[in-house]
């Protein structure tokens, strides 16, 4: 029976997680994963070019297919075959992996970039979402008026959008001619609104234009 001492004997290989999850964008399938994985372990034993027997020995591939596969992984921009000079001046290969975790890099941070654009679209949505007319109107003539609305006069306008069944923007509209006309109560407001009303206009395209008219 093989001991766990025997096991620790082997080593063990630190591996990204990033790979392991992200490799399908990486658009590579499994065994091309598989080798990028066993690239990295004969690294980290400090085998920078193992060869396509030490390869294959570990997948179940002949050395043939092995290389294929790193042509495929070179191709795609994932693997890179360098060269460096030894202590002693000769030239020898190796395998770089970083455009791998460069891509791997790109990757993550586009999906960082998408979750914080949803998250920040969610929130301006929950924002307008939790301003109903009345309190934007409520705002709004606070604003112009310069100084908070009583009771009385916060439940006059939701009469006006609740009883009268006036379009919000509508009454923006009529409390920018009362500001234009520079006179700041509710009567004036509303005797615009009914205005309009007697003549017919419901949408604020009619009443621009009668205003423009007039």
């Amino acid at each position: 029976m093989v001991s766990f001492a025997a096991i620790q004997n082997e080593g063990f290989t630190v591996i990204s997680n990033s790979l392991l999850r992200y490799y399908p964008s990486l658009k590579i399938s499994e065994i091309e994963a598989m080798l990028l994985l066993q690239l990295e372990s004969f690294k980290q034993m400090n085998n920078f070019f193992p060869s396509n027997n030490d390869l294959s020995e570990r997948m179940n591939l002949s050395p043939v297919e092995v290389s294929q596969l790193i042509q495929d992984l070179i191709d795609k921009e994932l693997l890179e075959l360098g060269q460096k000079r030894d202590s002693e001046g000769r030239i020898t290969n190796f395998y770089d992996l970083k455009p791998l975790y460069q891509k791997l890099d790109t990757i993550i941070d586009e999906r960082e970039t998408n979750a914080n654009d949803q998250v920040h679209s969610g929130e301006l949505t929950e924002e307008r979402q939790s301003v109903n007319p009345l309190q934007e109107l409520v705002r709004q003539f606070e604003i112009e008026f310069g100084r908070l609305l009583s009771p009385i006069e916060k439940q006059e306008i939701a009469a006006w959008l609740n009883i009268d069944h006036y379009n919000p923007e509508i009454v923006k509209l009529a409390l920018r001619e009362a500001i234009l006309a520079q006179v700041y109560n509710f009567k004036y407001v509303d005797r615009i609104l009914l205005n309009w009303q007697r003549h017919g206009l419901t949408t604020t395209d009619q009443i621009k234009n009668f205003l423009q008219r007039n």
